[in-house]
């Protein structure tokens, strides 16, 4: 079903990912004089799908599950966002993540708005043949606002290349024929693009490599990355390449730390063998067990959170000891630890530059599925990092235009707004 919601206010203060990025949105509107108009229009959302469906398990029983979908705004082109499979999954938190994702697809100034979805699931629960029956039939669910031309999903926590496989064929299916452009992260063998699978970690590496040049790059830094996923370990494991000492990593299990480095290159390979991050530390005496909280307020030069949402909050923010935090997950800080951040003199390079590599290739993907075509990876890195790199200079000069006390948060908040007020005055409105 499609619901209208109300327009929200200036929100009370709190530490839900909705709460900081509504809150993030009123400052950079503040400080460009944003009209009434603009700010109750892009803090309300296009459509709010949310939907209840009956999935059969491998016992022949048939099991209810909840999913989300959410446009958030459709100014700039179809909407584009991922879908998670996560037990924590909130319809306020998909709000939120479907506004980032417009920011963010402006920001990079790629043809998007904004969009997110999710099933609240342990997908680590479920057989294969399960997971599959729950795609395919949330894909039926979602096909009145999904299309090439609409709305594009993509993977995000829980879900990955199969997902997307299994969407374009339920999806396709209902079309009689095949449609590649329905959905992004695919397989490359069913159109894919080379270069998707790293391009969120890549596009990391990428930013920290501009936002360091002065310095040479990462190498000789220490990190401290939390999250070993799809983004943290490509990250971790091209910052380690560059010559940087990671000294702490974690996953959803355990953290670990070792002061003299840790060997990325050979975490990432045991795990993408599907091994497991602490037996392989463990079994090679490559690193310590530490406490997780340890991996946030490690001491070290750069912190990379690439795990979930508000995991740096006011309790602590005063204890992070990184001077540079680049944000490789989705709302990792909250409002109130952004200006812990701020008074302290922490740089951060927000969420929607930083982790826009995933989004950036998924376009890629998807013109080469509208084309029929299919890039090289080194094109597609290529142009990754032009687009990267020029969003980052348009923040940096966005800030130092707006003068001290603008954040680059702020900045590309700004940009993001901008980009998207610009394609709505000349649409105009329909009556």
């Amino acid at each position: 079903m499609t619901t209208t919601t109300p327009t929200l206010a200036h929100p009370a203060a709190g530490e839900g990912i909705l709460a900081s990025t509504l809150a993030q949105f009123h400052a950079a509107a503040d400080t460009i004089n944003l009209s009434d108009r603009y700010r109750a229009y892009l803090t309300s959302w296009k459509t709010v799908f949310q939907t209840q469906f009956p999935v059969q398990m491998d016992d022949g029983s048939i099991k209810i599950f909840e999913g989300y979908r959410v446009l958030h705004d459709t100014a700039r082109g179809p909407t584009k966002g991922g879908i998670r499979y996560s037990p924590h999954v909130t319809l306020d938190d998909v709000r939120a993540l479907a506004m980032l994702m417009t920011w963010k697809c402006a920001v990079v100034n790629i043809p998007f708005g904004g969009a997110k979805g999710g099933v609240i699931v342990d997908p680590t629960k479920l057989s294969q043949q399960e997971l599959q029956n729950l795609t395919r039939r949330f894909t039926t669910e979602l096909e009145p606002i999904i299309g090439p031309d609409k709305d594009i999903p993509a993977p995000d926590m829980g879900t990955n290349a199969q997902t997307m496989a299994w969407m374009m064929d339920t999806y396709s299916m209902s079309r009689g024929y095949t449609i590649p452009g329905v959905v992004t992260g695919k397989p490359v063998s069913l159109g894919g693009s080379a270069g998707r699978n790293e391009a969120t970690g890549r596009g990391i590496y990428f930013l920290l490599q501009e936002h360091l040049q002065a310095q040479g790059g990462v190498a000789g830094k220490t990190v401290s990355v939390q999250g070993f996923g799809n983004v943290g370990s490509v990250a971790a494991r091209l910052i380690h390449e560059a010559g940087a000492k990671v000294l702490y990593l974690s996953d959803v299990r355990s953290a670990l730390y070792n002061p003299n480095g840790i060997d990325v290159t050979a975490a990432y390979s045991h795990v993408g063998q599907g091994g497991d991050l602490r037996k392989w530390a463990e079994a090679s005496d490559a690193a310590q067990i530490v406490e997780a909280e340890d991996v946030l307020t490690a001491d070290v030069d750069i912190l990379v959170p690439a795990a979930v949402e508000s995991v740096l909050t006011a309790n602590n923010a005063g204890q992070v000891r990184a001077r540079l935090i680049i944000e490789g997950a989705n709302g990792p800080t909250t409002a109130e630890a952004d200006q812990i951040f701020e008074d302290r003199g922490i740089v951060v390079i927000p969420d929607i530059l930083a982790n826009a590599g995933g989004v950036t290739v998924s376009y890629f993907e998807w013109v080469q599925a509208r084309q029929y075509l299919q890039w090289t990876e080194a094109r597609v890195n290529e142009e990754l990092q032009r687009l990267l790199t020029t969003a980052y200079r348009d923040i940096a000069t966005r800030a130092a235009k707006v003068g001290p006390g603008c954040s680059m948060r702020e900045a590309a908040n700004i940009i993001g707004i901008e980009r998207v007020v610009e394609a709505l005055e000349l649409r105009g409105y329909y009556p």
